[in-house]
């Protein structure tokens, strides 16, 4: 399984490093910002979102900013300059799908070209993106296993994975235009553990779990704890580049849900789609028919990248992040499936 929870940031560079994390409301954004307060690394702390963030902050500085305004460009800028921000985390991203699909091009695109114009105006040195690797889509014509140069996604049918696409073009232009700047995107496998607020674990919390039958694919995990590690790291070397953050071990959809104690309900294609269509044109889920595709077809990241050049050991394989998931001792014997390394 894992070694003891260790702090990334006791032995690293990040003393002294003047951090501001972006989207601090945000479950990535709220636990990276936590991590840092507790590890006391960085000289010093902003804390930027709409909202403050739920926990008591004890020694970051919170702006107010919206990054959809006309304006949060120089907003942000002037708030950067006048902290002597050199180092920005960008984790302004929904972690759920939402009906407001206009306002969530206008955070996480618009918002993003706000927050790339910003730390170009304040001269950071160095942009980290917490991204997903919902990127890469679900396709029928993906290998067993992703790696960073993939292609992106080009499906316009799930907004939610759209604009977190055109987030990350955006942050490679910005890398190309500005190699002065040590820009890092971290794309985070589904985030799974006792406290995650995601897609995955609202999904896999439910008692039961749709099965389109005829399709088994194999699925990833990664525990929250592992990727706000991953950011640890992002932040404490120059690490230029995209990186697939995951947990070791893959394993397919049906043996997950059976390992979680969930109730498979099969359905048909020709049923699960017009119905979810139908749910979702009445608003009672938020996530349109296209994520069913990841029911049906593999993506799978491969963590080498991350592991040789990043450094990034994840702590808790697949089986122990599960357990932890459920509040389960960590390690039993019941998880002992799912042998491979993603």
């Amino acid at each position: 399984m894992s070694s003891p929870r260790v702090s990334r940031t006791d032995a690293a560079e990040s003393s002294g490093r003047r951090i501001a994390v972006i989207g601090v409301r945000g479950f990535v954004g709220g636990a990276l910002l936590r991590r840092l307060e507790d590890d006391r690394g960085p000289e010093r702390l902003v804390a930027l979102d709409l909202k403050k963030p739920l926990a008591p902050l004890d020694r970051s500085q919170f702006y107010r900013v919206d990054v959809t305004l006309p304006s949060a460009d120089g907003d942000l800028a002037d708030i950067l300059a006048r902290e002597e921000i050199d180092t920005v985390v960008h984790a302004a991203f929904l972690g759920n799908p939402t009906h407001r699909t206009a306002w969530a091009h206008e955070l996480e695109d618009v918002g993003t070209m706000h927050i790339l114009a910003a730390c170009a105006r304040a001269r950071v040195a160095k942009v980290v993106l917490a991204s997903t690797t919902l990127v890469y889509g679900a396709a029928p014509g993906h290998p067993n296993l992703l790696v960073e140069d993939r292609e992106l996604s080009s499906d316009p049918r799930v907004p939610f994975v759209a604009t977190k696409v055109a987030a990350e073009r955006q942050v490679r232009k910005f890398r190309a235009a500005h190699p002065e700047i040590c820009v890092t995107t971290l794309r985070l496998a589904a985030l799974l553990g006792p406290k995650a607020d995601s897609l995955a674990a609202r999904f896999l919390s439910r008692p039961v779990a749709p099965v389109l039958l005829g399709f088994d694919p194999l699925l990833q995990v990664v525990h929250e704890e592992d990727a706000i590690d991953a950011l640890l790291l992002a932040l404490t070397g120059d690490h230029p580049g995209e990186f697939n953050i995951v947990a070791d071990g893959v394993l397919p959809y049906t043996t997950l849900l059976a390992l979680l104690g969930r109730l498979p309900l099969p359905l048909p294609r020709a049923v699960a789609y017009p119905l979810v269509n139908a749910l979702h044109a009445l608003q009672l889920v938020s996530s349109p028919s296209a994520m069913l595709d990841w029911l049906r077809y593999l993506c799978v990241a491969d963590g080498t990248k991350a592991r040789e050049v990043l450094g990034f050991e994840p702590r808790y394989d697949l089986r122990a992040t599960l357990a932890d998931f459920l509040g389960l001792p960590v390690g039993g014997a019941e998880y002992a499936v799912g042998e491979g390394r993603a």
